[in-house]
């Protein structure tokens, strides 16, 4: 939705420029948004019309298993697949489940189907508007979610290394791959940081936490293995399990790989083992993980399904194989909806939507923030945004109160609140408690209760009066910014303030209180260094790197006996990709000071910039400036 806002789509928004489009997507690539938001903008933001975009990622999905099954066999072939496909159950659920999965299944499936045609020998493949489509394929599974690679990175790889060897098809390589860079980096370039941390909690962390198996044992290897009888489905693999058994009793042929190359039945197996091989060594067990691999993998149970109607037509039923198919067709589907309904939970129809009617009746299209207490799958932050973004609307709802120090933040600060009476969806005690405070506090009044959960209702609970002084946040922020002049003994108390803030002003109204006051400031007088400070903490914050660079060098000149502004510059033309920049700041400014954390920096920008030495010294300075900041950091405390 805010992808199609920003697209000037959908009423709320309009266009505001790349950065701007860019900065909606910090963890994850934007393109599944951008034509998720396309779609919401002609069907609907209702949660029923904007299904309408799991439709058209289905669409393709089932178009690209069709094609590549008439390739591999014929067009009834394909057609098979594809009925398969549409009633296998872990591929099922994920039409009424808005996650990224759909689209990363339909996007890597069309990318290995149209890398494969580019593979084959001449003369079927090794074309020019081949490499390109598949270059255009790959770059949009890719920025669809970067676990594509995953699936696709071992095959285009491969495809690549073979490519080489040939003059015409080396030069189409090259060409596939300044397209897919292209089109990837833009996003990377700007979300670079973000999309490392967010990987790493998403993957690492949250692999540690669930106890996941480690990627080499056994428990690891079989981990995806013994999940696909329930995500392919017992009715699709039995009649493939005899068609293929039939197949290899009778001999009927010599060979599965009609083709040759990445056209055939190799290039489907390899992909397949190759996707199921590097998501098994991902740390992160998710079953859903697989899913790019799974349309393959009913690719292969077509064939045993196919081998079982010709072993019928062989022993003169072919009139019965027509009739057989559609039956087995039939219970297929139907073991599908068995699977699905059994993932129905029965309970109380979430009271949401009219808690954030409500809230519209009062705030209208004002950018509001609505703290949210509860935390379930049916009453949460991420559906209350969405709720409250609909229709034009600028209510966004965050979590915040699920730690005792956020108490008083939230008492404080806070002008609209939603919480339950019980422990439904509030686990945390810190979370109870706050909700009790907030109804003895005459600072709030109720504005409505719904029923929800096991008799417990949710409450909607609003100030009684703004917040005297709404821009308080503001005289901190800047004290904050100027505390960084003191290195990253002034870095903690930033990250301390900045998280619990953004989450209780979700529109991050004070960043714009403070650039106009900023602004202002250095109109009056240019060195005044609070102002600067001041700026090129927002500008980081924002993901502005070369704005903040150039108020660091500001800062650099101000305070030239101050070794902070130096390495601050050299961190920010890091993040923004310019490492010889970076090199040039920090090795002029290292001897001066004698600052370990300058020689790191400066050591590890050459190293990027592929100077062996730097990388040699970078060995023995990287563990200096870190015993540097963590006694920095130490002293703080």
């Amino acid at each position: 939705m805010d992808h199609g806002r920003a697209l000037g789509l959908i009423p709320g928004g309009g266009w505001r420029g790349w950065q701007a489009l860019l900065d909606l997507s910090p963890k994850v690539p934007p393109l599944a948004s951008l034509v998720n938001g396309t779609v919401i903008a002609l069907a609907g933001d209702s949660p029923d019309q904007a299904s309408a975009a799991l439709a058209l990622w289905q669409g393709l999905l089932l178009v690209s298993v069709a094609c590549w099954g008439r390739q591999l066999v014929s067009p009834g072939f394909g057609l098979l697949a594809a009925a398969l496909t549409s009633t296998t159950p872990a591929l099922l659920s994920l039409r009424t489940d808005f996650t990224l999965d759909l689209p990363l299944a339909s996007t890597s499936v069309l990318a290995l189907w149209l890398l494969g045609r580019w593979a084959a020998p001449d003369p079927r493949g090794g074309r020019w508007s081949q490499a390109t489509a598949a270059a255009l394929a790959l770059a949009a599974a890719v920025l669809v979610k970067q676990s594509a690679l995953l699936v696709v990175l071992l095959p285009a790889l491969w495809v690549a290394a073979r490519a080489m060897g040939r003059r015409q098809r080396r030069w189409q390589a090259l060409s596939a791959l300044v397209v897919v860079l292209s089109l990837v980096l833009p996003w990377l370039q700007h979300n670079w940081i973000t999309t490392i941390g967010g990987t790493n909690r998403a993957v690492v962390e949250s692999a540690a936490q669930e106890g996941d198996p480690p990627p080499f044992s056994l428990a690891g290897l079989l981990w995806y293995p013994r999940l696909l009888p329930q995500q392919l489905g017992l009715v699709n693999g039995l009649p493939a399990l005899v068609g293929g058994l039939l197949a290899i009793i009778n001999a009927w042929e010599s060979r599965w790989d009609k083709g040759s190359g990445g056209r055939g039945w190799g290039w489907l197996i390899g992909c397949s083992l190759s996707g199921w091989l590097l998501t098994t060594l991902s740390p992160n067990k998710d079953p859903r993980y697989i899913t790019p691999v799974l349309p393959l993998l009913v690719l292969i149970l077509s064939r045993g399904w196919w081998q079982l109607g010709l072993a019928l037509q062989r022993r003169g039923w072919g009139h019965a194989c027509g009739g057989a198919l559609g039956l087995a067709l039939v219970a297929s589907a139907g073991g599908a909806m068995a699977a699905q309904a059994r993932e129905i939970r029965w309970q109380p129809r979430s009271p949401l939507p009219e808690a954030v009617d409500a809230m519209r009746q009062q705030v209208g299209d004002q950018a509001h923030t609505l703290v949210m207490l509860p935390n379930a799958a049916e009453l949460n932050e991420h559906t209350a945004t969405v709720l409250g973004r609909a229709r034009g609307g600028q209510i966004v709802a965050r979590q915040l109160g699920r730690k005792s120090r956020e108490r008083q933040l939230v008492l404080d600060q806070a002008e609209w609140v939603l919480l339950t009476t019980g422990e439904a969806g509030m686990r945390r005690e810190a979370s109870r408690e706050l909700a009790g405070a907030i109804r003895q506090d005459p600072r709030f009044r109720l504005v409505g209760r719904w029923p929800w959960s096991d008799g417990e209702p949710v409450e909607l609970w609003t100030r009684r009066q703004p917040v005297a002084d709404s821009a308080r946040f503001d005289r901190r922020f800047i004290a904050l910014a100027s505390g960084l002049r003191r290195g990253p003994a002034g870095l903690a108390p930033v990250f301390e303030a900045i998280g619990p803030q953004h989450q209780l002003d979700g529109h991050w109204q004070y960043q714009q209180r403070v650039k106009s006051w900023a602004e202002q400031r250095l109109r009056a007088d240019p060195d005044d260094r609070e102002s600067l400070w001041t700026l090129a903490l927002l500008a980081v914050l924002r993901n502005r790197p070369h704005q903040a660079e150039r108020w660091f060098a500001r800062l650099q000149t101000l305070e030239p006996a101050n070794p902070w502004p130096v390495a601050y510059r050299s961190v920010v033309l890091l993040a923004g990709w310019n490492p010889w920049g970076a090199h040039a700041v920090a090795s002029a400014a290292a001897p001066r000071h004698r600052e370990p954390v300058l020689d790191a920096l400066s050591d590890v920008s050459g190293a990027l910039m592929a100077n062996p030495f730097s990388l040699q010294r970078a060995i023995g300075s990287v563990p200096d400036a870190t015993r540097r900041v963590t006694s920095l950091l130490k002293k703080e405390r």
